[in-house]
C-alpha cells in the first residue's frame, strides 16, 4: 500500500514540476521591457518607456522611427491578436483552423477585402506607404529577433507568426469599416421579412427615426424578394455579422462657456464588440513633428482616437447607408453574362485558392459585377445555385480603389488647427464617422467625413432593400461632395453631441440613411450636460458612467398600466413603480424589466414572423412603444394571427410579466429580492479562437458583472435571442477618454481589458475592474511624469 501512495506522490510531484517548468518556459514569451536590443530598420535609437500602467511612450528622432517603435510594441504585446486580424481580413483562417472556418474565408475572399486593400495601398502617397512600411518593419523586427517561445496561442494552435505587410494594415482598417456597417444586413432582413409581411408591416417593424415619416417599400419588388428569401436566409447564416443596430459610440464636446476652466472639454467612448484582449491599445508617440497619444489599433500605425499637442478628437459611427445589395439577372442566353441597363455584360472573374488545414486547398471563382462582388456565390458554385436566374452582389464604398482612409488618419496627427484637421480628413472614406473636435485655442467643431453615395431621385427604395441591378434608376450617381458633408464649427450653443443619432436637419439636401440609431443616449447626454453650468473632467466622467435608460423610462409607464395576474407579478410591479430606470448592477428591477420586455417582444411579433422570428428577435423599443401606445393602429400586432384571434396588448403585457418571472426564477432562484442585474448582465470579452472551448475558454475569456443596457450612456448591449445568456453584455465602450483642453496632460483614458494580449502577463486583465467601474488612467506626454513608477525602459538601437 505504501508503494502505491509513494507512486501517486511521485506522479503528482513530476506533474507539478512539469507544469511549473512549462509555466516558466511560457513566461519567456513575455516581452523584454528594459535594457536594449539592436535592430535593423531604424536610423537612430528609439526609447520606449512603459509607464506604471504598461502604456508605452515611444521617443524617437523621426516620425518613421516612432512608427517602427509602435509596430514593435504592438508585436510585443498583441502578436496573436494581429495574427488573427491578418488572417480574418485575408480569408486565411482555414489554413490553421481547418474546414470549420471555410465559409468565413470564402465570404471574405469573395468580398475581396485584401484585393481592395492592395488597390487602395497602390494609390496612396509615397509618404504614407513609407510610414506603413516603417510600422511593418517594427513588427517584423520583433518577430525576427524573438528568441523565446511565442505567446501561448501560437503554441496551442501550432503555428508561427508570419511577417506583417503594409497591406495587412489597410485590410484590417477595412474590416473595421465592415464591422461598423450594417445596412446590408437590414436590407437582407427586409428581403426575408417579405416572405410573410406586407410592405406596411415591414415599415412598422423597422420604424423610422422618431419624427421622420416611415418609408414603406413598394409592393412592386415583393414577388422577387419572396423568391430570393431562401438565398438571403443562407447568406445571413454564413456572413460575419455586423454590430447591432443600437451599437455605436458616444462623443460630445462643449466650449469654454460651459466649463469651469474656460476651455473646451471633449468626451468619447466608442462601442464595439468586446474581446480579450481589447481591440484597443493605449500608446504615446513622440518625435519631431509628431506628439500624439491615445488609442491605437494593433496592426494599424495610427493613434485612432486621442490628442496631439494642440487638439483632441472623438469618433462616433454615423451609420450611413454606404452599402447596397443588387439582385443581378443572369443572361438567359449566356450564363457568363449578367444584365445591365445597356444589355448583357460578362462577369469579371477572379480565382482564389484557400489553404485548408488537413485537406486539399479549396479553389473558388469569384464573380464581380459593375456594382461589386457576387456575394451569393459563397453559398455554392454557380452551377448549383438555388436560383439560376438571379445572384446578389454588394456595392460598398470601402471596396473602391481610392479609399485612403488610413492616409487621412496619419495626417490627423500633424494637424494644429481646425482647417488643417478638416484638410486631413479629405481622404477619409470608410466608415463615415461623426468626428468631434476641440483645440487649445478654445474652438470646437464637428464633421462627418466619408464616401457617401448619391441615390437618384427616382430610387424609391433608398437602400432599404435589395434592388434590381439591371435597372439604371438604382445605380449610384456619384458621391456627396466633401464640402457638403455635415459640419459645424463653434456653434452658438457651445455644445455638440453625436451618439449615432440623426445628425442632419430635415432640410439637409442629401440622403444619408433612414436607419439612424435610437436617440436615447443622445437625449440623456443632453439632459446631463444641462444639469450643470460649468463642467469639468470629473463631471464628464460622471456622464460616461451614467446608466439611466431612457428606453426603459419611456416604455415602463405603458407596462405599469396593466394589472398583474399573479401575486409575484404584483410584487414585481411594486418594485418597478419606485424605480428611476437606472440599470445598476446591485438591483433586481433592471433584471425584471429586461425579462419582461424579452417575453413581451416574443408574444407581440413571433406569430407574425413565423420561422423568421429567431433571427429577427430583438428588443426593438420604438416598435414596441408604437404597438403599446397604438400608434396608427399598430396594436393589431397583439392579435394572434396564427389562431386568427383578437388579443389586447394589455393581456399580452400581463402574460409576459408572468412568463418572465417564471423564467427568471428558473435562472436566478426563487427569491426575487436576491436577484441582481449584475449576475445576469455580465460583460463578456471572448478570446479568438478559444472562447467557448472547454478549459481554454475559461483561461482566456474575460468576464465581469456590469451595469447598463443597450441604450444607456455606459452601454452594455445584450442579445435577448441568446437563450443561454439572454442578458450577457457582448458590446460596450471598449475605450473611454475625456480630454481637457485647458491642460491636455490632465486627459484621462481607459480600455476594457489590459495592455497585454499574453495571458501570462499581469497586464492581460488589470484594467477590467477599473473599466467596469468607469475609472481611468492618466496619460501624459510629459516625460518627467511618465517615468514616475515606470515599469521599464527599452532602447532600440539601429543595426544592420
Amino acid at each position: 500500500m505504501i508503494w502505491v501512495v509513494r507512486t501517486i506522490a511521485a506522479i503528482l510531484i513530476v506533474a507539478a514540476l512539469a507544469i511549473g517548468a512549462g509555466y516558466l518556459y511560457l513566461r519567456r514569451s513575455l516581452p523584454q521591457i528594459s535594457g536594449s536590443v539592436t535592430l535593423a530598420g531604424i536610423t537612430k535609437p528609439v526609447e520606449i518607456v512603459r509607464d506604471r500602467n504598461d502604456v508605452p511612450h515611444i521617443f524617437a528622432k523621426s516620425p518613421q522611427d516612432a512608427l517602427f517603435g509602435l509596430g514593435y510594441v504592438h508585436a510585443q504585446d498583441r502578436l496573436w491578436q494581429m495574427e488573427m486580424y491578418r488572417r480574418i481580413a485575408s480569408g486565411e483562417l482555414s489554413e490553421i483552423f481547418g474546414p470549420r472556418t471555410l465559409d468565413t474565408d470564402k465570404f471574405l475572399r469573395t468580398l475581396g477585402v485584401k484585393r481592395a486593400a492592395e488597390s487602395a495601398l497602390a494609390g496612396m502617397s509615397a509618404e504614407t506607404r513609407s510610414d506603413l512600411a516603417a510600422y511593418a518593419a517594427g513588427v517584423n523586427a520583433f518577430i525576427d529577433g524573438h528568441s523565446g517561445p511565442w505567446p501561448p496561442e501560437f503554441i496551442i494552435v501550432g503555428v508561427r507568426p508570419r511577417h506583417w505587410a503594409p497591406v495587412d494594415s489597410v485590410a484590417w482598417l477595412k474590416m473595421m469599416a465592415w464591422d461598423l456597417g450594417r445596412n446590408w444586413s437590414q436590407e437582407l432582413l427586409r428581403l426575408r421579412l417579405s416572405k410573410t409581411l406586407t410592405p406596411k408591416q415591414i415599415a412598422e417593424f423597422i420604424p423610422p427615426y422618431p419624427g421622420d415619416a416611415p418609408t414603406a417599400l413598394s409592393g412592386e419588388l415583393t414577388p422577387l424578394y419572396r423568391r430570393l428569401a431562401g438565398t438571403a436566409e443562407r447568406l445571413v447564416a454564413i456572413v460575419p455579422p455586423p454590430l447591432p443596430r443600437d451599437a455605436g459610440s458616444n462623443t460630445w464636446v462643449v466650449s469654454g462657456k460651459h466649463t469651469a476652466s474656460g476651455k473646451p472639454l471633449l468626451a468619447n467612448d466608442p462601442h464595439l464588440g468586446l474581446s480579450a484582449p481589447s481591440i484597443w491599445y493605449l500608446a504615446h508617440l513622440d518625435a519631431p513633428g509628431l506628439q500624439i497619444i491615445g488609442a491605437t489599433l494593433p496592426g494599424v500605425p495610427l493613434v485612432v482616437l486621442g490628442h496631439n499637442a494642440r487638439l483632441a478628437w472623438g469618433f462616433s459611427n454615423t451609420g450611413t447607408d454606404v452599402e447596397d445589395l443588387y439582385v443581378e439577372k443572369i443572361d438567359p442566353a449566356n450564363s457568363s453574362n449578367y444584365m445591365t441597363p445597356s444589355g448583357p455584360k460578362p462577369f469579371r472573374t477572379i480565382v482564389e485558392t484557400i489553404p485548408v488545414k488537413g485537406r486539399p486547398n479549396e479553389t473558388i471563382t469569384v464573380r464581380v459585377t459593375r456594382h461589386g462582388p457576387v456575394i451569393s456565390d459563397v453559398l455554392k458554385p454557380a452551377r448549383d445555385a438555388v436560383d439560376k436566374e438571379y445572384v446578389i452582389s454588394l456595392a460598398w464604398t470601402a471596396l473602391a480603389d481610392n479609399d485612403a482612409t488610413l492616409q487621412s488618419g496619419l495626417r490627423i496627427a500633424a494637424a494644429g488647427n481646425w482647417d488643417q484637421f478638416v484638410g486631413a480628413l479629405r481622404d477619409f472614406r470608410a466608415p463615415q464617422q461623426d468626428i468631434t473636435y476641440a483645440d487649445v485655442d478654445g474652438n470646437i467643431g464637428f464633421i462627418a467625413p466619408g464616401a457617401v453615395p448619391i441615390r437618384k431621385p427616382e430610387n424609391d427604395v433608398r437602400g432599404l432593400a435589395p434592388v434590381p441591378g439591371w435597372d439604371a434608376r438604382y445605380d449610384w450617381a456619384g458621391e456627396i461632395p466633401f464640402d457638403k458633408l455635415p459640419r459645424a464649427f463653434n456653434p452658438p450653443n457651445g455644445e455638440i453631441i453625436a451618439a449615432n443619432n440623426k445628425i442632419v436637419p430635415s432640410g439637409y439636401p442629401y440622403f444619408l440613411t433612414d436607419e439612424w440609431a435610437e436617440p436615447y443616449r443622445a437625449q440623456r447626454i443632453e439632459q446631463m450636460l444641462g444639469e450643470r453650468d460649468a463642467h469639468s473632467v470629473e463631471s464628464f466622467m460622471e456622464i460616461q458612467s451614467d446608466v439611466k435608460s431612457l428606453m426603459v423610462t419611456g416604455v415602463l409607464p405603458l407596462l405599469l398600466k396593466v394589472k398583474p395576474d399573479s401575486v409575484s407579478g404584483e410584487r414585481a410591479v411594486a418594485l418597478l413603480k419606485d424605480w428611476d430606470g437606472s440599470m445598476t448592477m446591485n438591483r433586481a428591477e433592471p433584471l425584471i424589466v429586461a425579462g419582461w420586455l424579452r417575453e413581451l417582444t416574443r408574444l407581440i411579433y413571433a406569430d407574425e414572423l413565423g420561422d423568421m422570428f429567431d433571427r429577427a428577435w430583438d428588443l426593438r423599443p420604438i416598435f414596441i412603444y408604437n404597438v403599446l401606445s397604438d400608434k396608427d393602429g399598430q396594436s393589431r400586432w397583439c392579435d394572434d394571427v396564427a389562431a386568427h384571434k383578437h388579443q389586447t396588448c394589455d393581456s399580452l403585457v400581463a402574460r409576459a410579466l408572468d412568463l418572465a418571472l417564471v423564467d427568471l426564477r428558473r435562472r436566478y432562484g426563487e427569491d426575487m429580492a436576491r436577484w441582481r442585474w449584475g449576475d445576469a448582465h455580465v460583460s463578456e470579452s471572448p478570446h479568438r479562437p478559444f472562447t467557448g472551448q472547454f478549459v481554454l475558454g475559461g483561461l482566456f475569456d474575460l468576464a465581469a458583472p456590469s451595469p447598463g443596457d443597450g441604450y444607456t450612456i455606459d452601454v452594455g448591449h445584450y442579445f435577448i435571442r441568446n437563450e443561454n445568456e439572454p442578458f450577457a453584455s457582448h458590446l460596450g465602450p471598449a475605450f473611454r477618454a475625456v480630454y481637457d483642453l485647458a491642460d491636455l496632460d490632465r486627459s484621462v483614458f481607459m480600455q476594457s481589458t489590459g495592455q497585454s494580449g499574453n495571458i501570462l502577463s499581469s497586464h492581460y486583465d488589470d484594467f477590467v475592474r477599473r473599466w467596469i467601474n468607469v475609472q481611468y488612467v492618466p496619460m501624459t506626454m510629459r516625460r518627467s511624469d511618465i517615468t514616475i513608477g515606470a515599469l521599464g525602459t527599452i532602447t532600440l538601437i539601429p543595426g544592420k
